[in-house]
């Protein structure tokens, strides 16, 4: 037993400095769990918070700390136990803007991109409680040390090689973001050829979880911002029901007295130049969007650099 623990530790410890397993997670994982992160202002959502928001370009405008804790291929589940494990491991945030998309409500069976919990999982009852309702992990792969690794064998030839010390995570995302220099793609035409369109079905449980969460957030003084980033037009129309959840996205904030930044309709929608895939912009148009987004808070005076707070604060 103490054999098989030792080694656990030493995989789990080589695997976390890389920055090509789990789509550059660990980086995010690692700054959350070591208290790195202790941003003013964060950024929460899927995939397309984690490529659309530049940290370093909203630091840079508003004189603020900034992260993105944007998680791949995840809805608000997952998103909601990243912001409890931030909560738990680094000082509260004053901001939160949390991109909203029309995956943000809908349930999934199987538990994305799991190669990211591994060197955090054993013994964790909260990724134990996080990923229970998903399909993936058995409880041995909790309480068993090395369990979870043994028919891993990239993970394990990773760990025991030298490309464990080449791979850094901090190459890979800069505070959560990473820009994608990529050009448009099949992705759209891919997803035609196997159905002619998508209809999002709303999980309640999910969306009354939202609700507390939000409801949450302000008896503790944190400010929420919600925001639908660009979708390429075509994407748009691939949604049958698309009007219902941007509505329902617009009662939310209407409920909370929450700012909403729909960008639905900007001209970057029409542009294939800004994405890589339908639902997701690339380097030139997520630097384009953030801009645009800093452009909108600041004339709505939605965030505060520290002088502006410490005038508020005097003047209350």
């Amino acid at each position: 037993m103490l054999v098989s623990l030792v080694l656990d530790v030493f995989i789990s410890n080589r695997i976390k400095r890389s920055g090509s397993f789990a789509k550059g997670e660990y980086a995010v994982w690692n700054d959350i769990y070591n208290g790195k992160v202790n941003a003013d202002l964060v950024v929460y959502g899927s995939s397309r918070a984690w490529v659309h928001i530049d940290p370093e370009l909203l630091t840079e405008a508003f004189n603020i700390s900034a992260y993105n804790l944007g998680i791949d291929g995840h809805r608000f589940l997952m998103e909601y136990f990243r912001h409890k494990e931030l909560l738990r491991f680094n000082k509260r945030p004053k901001i939160i803007i949390h991109s909203l998309d029309i995956f943000t409500f809908i349930r999934m069976p199987q538990l994305y991109n799991y190669e990211q919990f591994l060197p955090y999982m054993l013994f964790n009852k909260n990724i134990l409680t996080a990923t229970s309702g998903f399909e993936g992990f058995k409880i041995w792969d909790f309480i068993i040390p090395c369990f979870r690794y043994a028919a891993k064998k990239d993970i394990i030839d990773y760990a025991f090689t030298k490309q464990g010390d080449a791979d850094l995570a901090a190459d890979y995302r800069i505070k959560g973001y990473q820009a994608m220099d990529k050009v448009w793609n099949d992705d759209l035409v891919n997803a035609k050829t196997k159905i002619k369109s998508y209809h999002a079905v709303i999980d309640s449980s999910i969306l009354q979880q939202f609700e507390k969460y939000l409801a949450a957030c302000k008896e503790n003084n944190i400010k929420i911002i919600l925001v639908y980033t660009p979708e390429y037009i075509e994407g748009q129309k691939f949604v049958t029901n698309r009007e219902e959840v941007m509505q329902l996205f617009k009662n939310i904030s209407t409920k909370f007295s929450l700012p909403f930044y729909d960008y639905s309709n900007d001209s970057i929608c029409y542009q294939k130049k800004y994405f890589y895939n339908a639902e997701h912009l690339n380097k030139t148009g997520s630097t384009l969007f953030t801009k645009l987004f800093i452009a909108d808070l600041k004339r709505d005076n939605q965030v505060l650099g520290p002088a502006a707070q410490r005038r508020t604060a005097v003047m209350q």
